[in-house]
């Protein structure tokens, strides 16, 4: 094809006689675009950008606050519930404390000390303690300890030189404790 029968189309450039350089943005900057990591925006789009990464960052907080509320409420529903499984347990094991104080009397009474009851008496209350210390169940050691109102329900008062200021002298029925919690106070009586 010779040059005369060759149109230009819409696709071709026509050659120039100097190179065409695209100007530098620092030399010539166009009020309307911004440029952001070798994209160039409108500023019609660079505002709506910060509008999206504003937005983004408001449900981001959202999500945040509500993943450590939904944390707490897990957490302090799960000590609740501990709670209440705690405290359940100490009302069934109160119930069954004048179990273990009729034991107690039994097992301590005086005679029949080679009667097979006795010996079985003894072995069921063996086995009673042995059953509240592997629910965590524990005496409050009373006699002789200093009193304590916290620990002990004093009952009686009495003088005796052979104790000392507020020591409990005798115990008529057991306090048990699990872990902090008390169980049922000591019925105690105190000297001096």
């Amino acid at each position: 094809m010779s040059e005369e029968t060759k149109q230009p189309t819409g696709e071709e450039i026509p050659e120039a006689e100097e190179p065409v350089t695209e100007p530098k943005p620092e030399e010539t900057p166009e009020p309307e675009k911004k440029k952001k990591k070798g994209i160039t925006f409108t500023r019609e789009q660079a505002e709506q950008m910060e509008l999206a990464v504003k937005q983004l960052e408001s449900v981001k907080d959202q999500f945040v606050r509500l993943t450590a509320e939904y944390d707490n409420y897990r957490k302090r529903t799960a000590k609740e519930k501990d709670g209440i499984y705690q405290d359940a347990k100490a009302d069934t094991i109160k119930a069954f404390l004048t179990v273990y104080d009729n034991l107690e009397r039994a097992a301590l009474s005086e005679g029949g000390e080679d009667s097979p009851h006795k010996k079985g008496l003894e072995m069921i209350f063996s086995q009673y303690k042995e059953i509240l210390k592997s629910l965590g169940v524990e005496e409050i050691e009373a006699r002789g300890a200093s009193f304590d109102p916290e620990l002990h329900n004093a009952v009686m008062h009495i003088e005796d030189e052979n104790f000392g200021e507020n020591q409990v002298a005798q115990v008529f029925q057991a306090g048990f404790r699990m872990g902090d919690k008390i169980i049922r106070h000591a019925i105690v009586q105190v000297a001096n």
